[in-house]
């Protein structure tokens, strides 16, 4: 079972940050919980295990093959509470805390992949697009098993990210396991990761596509931009539109709930659950819909994690959208990022977020509608077959227009449902909504 030690937020990661106040999210950001919650109840301090705690510092301080100063130890101390919590939660340093908000705006130093840990190694969630690691052909559910030569298993999540990061431009190689086989070695340089999380284009005259790489401040006032431009490219109103959420880590709440306000009408988009009292949060629909309320497919599998999961579970149980794809990651746990007053922060928590129809889908996932697989395209030549039109003295076109005799059409355009065998059945599902919706 996949269990992740932590999806972090570092130079190598995009934040998989839900409702994080330095993120710009719908939620104030209280430096402690607000009185009279569960999170400040006066129950009487733990005298035992405060003296054990003493005493192992001590027994440290004294004892270790090396001399340890008390702030490592506090500091490693804070670090242990924290990721024992639950895989999400984590003490921030001043670099990490900085590096969490480059990420939340779109631009920070590493190699473009989200990680996490399975059976002791470091697995590779999701690459992201136009990064190092995506142009090195890095795939979800790559185990990365030596970094420049020393293995991964056993290291911390800390500590594998800390040995990947690096000054901008230098090499590092990464040893990787697909799919059971033999390893190989991939060499890429370290950047800077200036994420576009947002891509449009049309597929077909009238069939626009949309791909969220992940959810930023602006990811919401990206896709407004993408469906006027897509719009007017079209020359006249749409007849669907594919949501691409793939290997989407997630991100800022604020950013997923605009998302969907851009595709509905009303009705509720998300609700969050916890114990402290700014946890309770509800965001509905303000009535924005750009979409025209076109048909709509929404593309997932289990890289979707998080926002993304938002975005699908909300246009899902709206009927808003079909989802199509695979069963997506199943984070459903909201993060509250608490910072400190040593420019340092905690990432903890605070709540469970619900889809419109009160689903949960925390260690479940969203289930497609329809579900399709990933596959390889093979592309198979055309016979040239002999047409009427060839024919000597063949009658014209009682409507009128020019001939089509063989060989007459044109190479098409190469254009990515080509290769993309899960694009291409997105794409045949919208145009048969397309015509029995009469657009």
């Amino acid at each position: 079972m996949l269990h992740l030690s932590r999806l972090t937020s570092l130079a190598l990661t995009i934040a998989l940050v839900i409702g994080a106040p330095l993120a710009f999210a719908a939620q104030p950001a209280p430096a402690v919980a607000p009185a009279g919650t569960a999170a400040t109840s006066k129950a009487p301090l733990p005298l035992e295990e405060l003296r054990t705690f003493a005493e192992v510092m001590d027994r440290i301080k004294a004892a270790y093959v090396e001399p340890v100063d008390d702030k490592t130890l506090l500091e490693n101390a804070i670090k242990g509470m924290l990721s024992n919590l639950d895989p999400h939660s984590a003490y921030l340093g001043p670099e990490d805390f900085t590096e969490l908000q480059e990420s939340t705006s779109g631009e920070f130093g590493g190699l473009g992949i989200e990680v996490g840990a399975e059976d002791g190694f470091i697995k590779v969630v999701s690459p992201i697009d136009d990064t190092p690691a995506s142009k090195a052909g890095i795939q979800a559910g790559d185990f990365i098993v030596k970094i420049n030569g020393a293995p991964t298993r056993g290291q911390t999540m800390t500590e594998a990210v800390d040995k990947m990061r690096g000054k901008i431009g230098q090499k590092i190689t990464l040893t990787l396991v697909r799919d059971g086989g033999t390893p190989f070695d991939v060499t890429l340089a370290r950047a800077v990761i200036q994420v576009k999380s947002v891509k449009a284009q049309l597929l077909e005259t009238g069939y626009a596509y949309i791909r969220i790489t992940q959810f930023q401040v602006k990811t919401g006032e990206e896709v407004s931009k993408a469906l006027a431009k897509l719009r007017k490219d079209n020359g006249k109103k749409l007849n669907g539109i594919i949501l691409d959420l793939r290997n989407n880590p997630g991100g800022v709440l604020q950013a997923a709930v605009e998302v969907v306000d851009h595709f509905i009408t009303k009705g509720l988009i998300v609700y969050t659950k916890g114990r402290i009292a700014n946890s309770e949060l509800r965001f509905s629909a303000t009535g924005k819909d750009e979409s025209e309320a076109v048909p709509m497919v929404v593309l997932i599998n289990g890289g979707s994690a998080s926002a993304s999961e938002i975005v699908a579970g909300a246009l899902q149980d709206q009927k808003r959208a079909v989802v199509m794809g695979t069963t997506s990651f199943g984070k459903g746990s909201v993060q509250t990022v608490l910072p400190l007053n040593n420019d340092r922060a905690l990432k903890i928590t605070t709540a469970l977020y619900f889809t419109p129809n009160g689903r949960s889908i925390q260690a479940q996932g969203i289930v497609p509608d329809i579900e399709v697989r990933k596959a390889k395209i093979t592309s198979e030549a055309d016979g040239e077959y002999f047409k009427e039109a060839d024919l000597q003295g063949h009658l014209g076109n009682g409507n009128g227009g020019a001939d089509k005799p063989s060989g007459s059409a044109s190479k098409a355009k190469a254009m990515p449902q080509d290769d993309d065998y899960q694009l291409a059945q997105a794409l045949s599902l919208l145009k048969g909504l397309s015509i029995t919706s009469g657009r």
